[in-house]
């Protein structure tokens, strides 16, 4: 709370201060007043006005301060009735009371909107588990009966299978830590497990994969990691070059970090469009050109990457190759714990 900022605030007041100061130093003329009583009274007078300003300006100094470093230090900054204590001057109970009013107002929609996220979060958690069903279903039956299932038909089975569980781990991504498991995974496991969901649009788009010293185990969670994965391997088979095209996974290791790369020979990513992969429903220039992309996929990945603790980068030269690091540090604590 600045002081002159302060006064500029009162100016009012000193001007019907000094305006009553003039009245009575006509007064005390007219009455031929002497002039030492004169300047005891004038003293007084503004002594009084300077002990009034001094002390307003510091109690409501002292509050303000206090609120605003309480909103600073808040990450939901309607809560901060809760950590400020009623001021004494009275412009202060009234701003508190109302404050208090607003938060009350504000905890309760959002309680309301909380309540409501999470039916809606349940809701869509169901219906994705009951058209899980149908899916598996078709998915057997073009794998049972080949002939009557072209290759275009299995296509879109598999890009619906693969946006039902998006839309799965986008709903569950804003409560990632009531749904995942941290403990040793081994990556080699993990990344058997991908190919081997993803082997036939490797055989069909005719990508070589290469997996090279992968026999490295990181804390995390399995199941969050083959989707990471899976996303990430989706991409690539997704903007992959039309002849003689490579997927390339390997790990580097250090004291501190285990790094997974996914590496691919495709058609790259635009310099100017690289500092907003991560971003939602971005999709780029090769997003428009493909027009497949819902511009969700790596955003939804560097949300998972951010709830387990992994760093997620990217590297890519258009029409060259595109690299993905996944970094896992080590946890020197949880192997004592285990």
């Amino acid at each position: 709370m600045n002081f002159i900022n302060y006064i500029k605030d009162k100016v009012l007041f000193l001007i019907l201060f000094f305006l009553l100061y003039g009245i009575l130093l006509l007064l005390f003329f007219a009455f031929k007043i002497q002039s030492s009583l004169i300047l005891a009274i004038t003293f007084l007078f503004f002594t009084f006005l300077g002990i009034i300003i001094l002390i307003d300006y510091f109690r409501k100094k002292t509050f303000y301060q206090e609120l605003l470093l309480s909103i600073e230090k808040l990450d939901k900054a309607y809560y901060v009735v809760e950590m400020i204590e009623e001021p004494v001057f009275y412009e202060g109970k009234l701003f508190y009371q109302a404050l208090y009013d607003i938060n009350k107002s504000m905890c309760e929609m959002v309680k309301i909107l909380e309540n409501q996220t999470d039916d809606f979060k349940d809701y869509i958690e169901m219906w994705i588990h009951e058209v899980k069903i149908p899916i598996a279903s078709l998915v057997l039956m073009a794998h049972n009966h080949p002939d009557k299932f072209d290759k275009n038909s299995k296509e879109q089975i598999k890009r619906i299978e693969d946006y039902v569980e998006q839309v799965l781990y986008y709903v569950r991504q804003e409560f990632a830590e009531k749904d995942y498991f941290i403990n040793s995974v081994s990556l080699k496991k993990v990344i058997a497990n991908v190919a081997l969901k993803n082997k036939n649009d490797f055989l069909e788009s005719k990508i070589d994969l290469i997996v090279e010293n992968v026999d490295c185990k990181v804390y995390t969670d399995s199941k969050w990691l083959e989707f990471i994965l899976n996303q990430i391997i989706g991409n690539s088979i997704k903007y992959k070059k039309e002849k003689n095209s490579i997927i390339k996974i390997t790990v580097e290791e250090d004291l501190e970090k285990c790094t997974l790369i996914v590496e691919d020979n495709g058609i790259g990513i635009p310099e100017t469009d690289l500092s907003s992969v991560f971003e939602k429903s971005f999709t780029g220039n090769n997003g428009r050109r493909k027009g497949k992309s819902t511009g969700m996929g790596l955003y939804i990945v560097k949300k998972l990457c951010d709830k387990l603790g992994h760093q997620v980068k990217i590297e890519s030269q258009e029409g060259e190759y595109t690299k993905l690091f996944l970094v896992f540090s080590k946890n020197k604590y949880y192997d004592v714990i285990q």
